[in-house]
C-alpha cells in the first residue's frame, strides 16, 4: 500500500530563473534572502534532505547548521518552471503535468466596466472596489461602505484572480459562494482568470478580519493530470489544503481543507498513517498568504522553522515503500519591494526508505518531471510531459 506524498511549501522559491527579468523579478531569491536577513536561521531537517547542497542555491543560503558534516537522508535538486506565468494555479498544474504556453490574464487596472456591470446584473447587487489591492487593506478601506450598502467588494492583484470580499453578517457565506460561482461561470476566454476567490470577513469598523472560510473557484484543468490518471487506474488521490480548489476537484478522490500550516501538517500525517495506495498532495499556504505577500520576513522565517521542526514527525510515518517529495510552486520574496509572486526556481527534496541519499538531481527542466515520476512509480500509462527521475533514486 505505497504512497507518494507531495508537499508544496507555497511560494518557497530558491532563486531567480533566467527569464526572471521578463517578469520584473530580477534578483529574487525567497529562501536565500530570508536566510541572509534573519540571525541564527537554520532549517536543519530540510538541510538533511539536501537543501543546502542545491546547485546555485548553496552559494546564497546562509545557515548556522554545519550541514557539510551531516549524513544526508534524502536527495536534492531544483526545478525550472516551463509554463508561462508565476501564479499558484500554473505552478500546481505543472507539478501535475500541465505546461501552459499562455499565461492566465491579469487586470492591473481592474476589470472592464462591461464585465462588472454584467456581474452586478447577475448577482442583483452593485459592487465596490474593482482595483488591485491587498485583501487585508481593502476590507478596512471599504468595509464600512460594504456593511452600509451590502455591496460586495471586488478586487484583484498581480496574480490572475477575481476576489470577492464580503462580511459574513451582511452576505451569508453560502450566498457569497453562490456569487463566486456566478463570477466563475462568467470569467472565460479573455477573462478566464485562474481563480475566483471568496474572501469572507467579520468584525467592526477599523477592525475587520478575514475568516478561514475562504474558498477558491478555479478554472478547469486544460487536460488530464497525474491526478486523473491515478484515479482512473483505481488509486487514491488525497488532497490537503487548497489543492482541491486549484484543480476544481478534478482527479481527486478525497480532500480536506485546513486552517493554517500546522493543521495542514496534522492532516497530512493522519493520512500518511492510513492504509491506502496512491498520492497524497498537500499545500501549505501560510508562507505565501500570510508572509510573502505582506513582505513579513520575520513571520516567513518563523513559519519555515516551524515546518522544519515538524519534518521529522512527517518522515517518521513513512512506510517502507513510501516516497516523500517537498517542493514549491513559485517564489514570493518578502525582502523585495514587490508583494507579488516571483519567477524563481523551486526546491526538489526527496526521501524514503528505498530512496538513495545524497543524489544530486541538478536542474530539472520542468515541474512536470514530478508528475512523470509519480506515473512511473505507480506503473500508470500516460501521455504527460516531463522526464521521470525515479530510476536515478531507487536503490
Amino acid at each position: 500500500m505505497k504512497k507518494f506524498i507531495v508537499i508544496v511549501l507555497d511560494s518557497v522559491g530558491i532563486g531567480e530563473m533566467p527569464d526572471s527579468k521578463d517578469y520584473g523579478d530580477e534578483g529574487s531569491n525567497t529562501l536565500g534572502h530570508i536566510s541572509q536577513s534573519i540571525e541564527d536561521f537554520a532549517l536543519p531537517n530540510l538541510e538533511k534532505l539536501g537543501l543546502a547542497n542545491i546547485d546555485g542555491f548553496k552559494e546564497t543560503y546562509r545557515t548556522t547548521t554545519n550541514f557539510q558534516t551531516q549524513k544526508l537522508i534524502g536527495s536534492y535538486g531544483k526545478m525550472a518552471e516551463k509554463s508561462v506565468g508565476k501564479d499558484t494555479t500554473t505552478g500546481h498544474w505543472e507539478i501535475a503535468g500541465i505546461i501552459l504556453d499562455k499565461p492566465f490574464p491579469v487586470f492591473p487596472e481592474g476589470f472592464p466596466d462591461e464585465l462588472i456591470k454584467e456581474f452586478e446584473r447577475r448577482i442583483a447587487r452593485k459592487t465596490l472596489g474593482n482595483k488591485p489591492a491587498s485583501g487585508t487593506v481593502i476590507i478596512q478601506e471599504l468595509g464600512d461602505e460594504h456593511v452600509k450598502t451590502g455591496f460586495p467588494i471586488v478586487y484583484t492583484s498581480a496574480d490572475s484572480v477575481f476576489q470577492i470580499a464580503a462580511h459574513e453578517d451582511v452576505i451569508p457565506i453560502e450566498e457569497q459562494y453562490e456569487i463566486c460561482t456566478i463570477a466563475r461561470e462568467m470569467l472565460t476566454g479573455d477573462y478566464g482568470v485562474g481563480r475566483v476567490i471568496a474572501r469572507p470577513f467579520i468584525g467592526q469598523s477599523e477592525n475587520y478580519v478575514r475568516t478561514e472560510r475562504r474558498k477558491d473557484f478555479s478554472i478547469n484543468p486544460t487536460r488530464k493530470t497525474i491526478l486523473n490518471f491515478l484515479k482512473e487506474n483505481g488509486f487514491e488521490v488525497r488532497a490537503v489544503g487548497k489543492i482541491e480548489d486549484i484543480f476544481n476537484n478534478s482527479g481527486i478522490t478525497k480532500s480536506v481543507h485546513t486552517q493554517g500550516n500546522s493543521d495542514g501538517i496534522d492532516k497530512t500525517i493522519e493520512w500518511i498513517k492510513e492504509e491506502y495506495e496512491g498520492m497524497l498532495f498537500t499545500n501549505l499556504v501560510d508562507f505565501d498568504m500570510h508572509f510573502g505577500h505582506r513582505n513579513n520576513v520575520e513571520g516567513y522565517a518563523k513559519a519555515l522553522i516551524e515546518f522544519d521542526n515538524r519534518l521529522p514527525e512527517i518522515i517518521a510515518q513513512l512506510k517502507d515503500d513510501d516516497i516523500l517529495l517537498i517542493t514549491a510552486d513559485h517564489g514570493c520574496d518578502p525582502t523585495t519591494s514587490s508583494t507579488d509572486h516571483s519567477r524563481e526556481y523551486v526546491p526538489l527534496l526527496v526521501t524514503g526508505k528505498k530512496i538513495k541519499t545524497g543524489v544530486n538531481l541538478h536542474i530539472r527542466e520542468s515541474f512536470s518531471d514530478i508528475a512523470k515520476t509519480i506515473a512511473e512509480y505507480f506503473g500508470v500509462e500516460n501521455d504527460l510531459p516531463g522526464e521521470s527521475f525515479l530510476s536515478i533514486l531507487q536503490r
